[in-house]
């Protein structure tokens, strides 16, 4: 698995602590933005954060690029609906090697269902592999094939929606891949914007 933040709002707190200026401020956004220095926004952001006032966040917005993680664990992701999602498709990769699919810590600490496993997976490949040459289209063949599949997806979030995610996802009663898919965006987010991350989590 590799996870990298590609990008983010270009000075995201102090955008933020403008935004949350703006409604109890009479001069224009423009002029507030300009004038706020990023410890002033830090401050403002704990502060209206502490008291619930967290919308003023949604102007900030980060991409991730999520590599070689499994189906199972995108089909978890997608359910978080404030986002936007762009996703490797079935109907044009080939799954054709076992290094194509992800395999769970407790199967490979398992000897007898590692072996149960690879030669499961070694079976769907092939039958894959001979749907294909049967002249099966890609987005047919894929139906055969299992949550284990490796996938790659670029994820976009605001600031709220990703502490939300964050919430749920790094708590350690969430599904092990996505917990750390998500502990590690929010290592990469806290580093690029600390205000708005600084108690983030479970």
């Amino acid at each position: 698995m590799k996870v990298k933040l590609l990008r983010y709002t270009a000075d995201a707190e102090l955008l933020c602590g403008a935004a949350a200026l703006t409604s109890t401020k009479s001069g224009s956004p423009s002029e507030i933005f300009e004038k706020m220095d990023i410890e002033t926004a830090k401050r403002i952001i704990k502060r209206v954060a502490g008291y619930g006032h967290v919308s003023v966040i949604e102007h900030a917005s980060f991409t991730f690029s999520i590599e070689g993680v499994s189906r199972a664990m995108t089909h978890q992701l997608v359910r978080h609906r404030i986002a936007s999602f762009t996703q490797q498709s079935q109907r044009y990769v080939t799954y054709d090697t076992l290094e194509k699919y992800v395999t769970p810590k407790s199967i490979t600490e398992n000897a007898e269902a590692k072996n149960i496993f690879d030669k499961t997976l070694a079976k769907i490949s092939e039958t894959y592999q001979k749907l294909l040459n049967l002249g099966v289209p890609k987005e047919d063949a894929r139906f055969i094939l299992p949550n284990a599949a490796k996938t790659n997806i670029i994820v976009t979030m605001n600031a709220r929606e990703l502490r939300h995610f964050f919430n749920l996802r790094c708590c350690a009663r969430a599904q092990w891949e996505i917990r750390e898919t998500a502990t590690e965006m929010l290592k990469q987010a806290r580093k690029a914007a600390p205000a708005l991350f600084e108690n983030a989590g479970p």
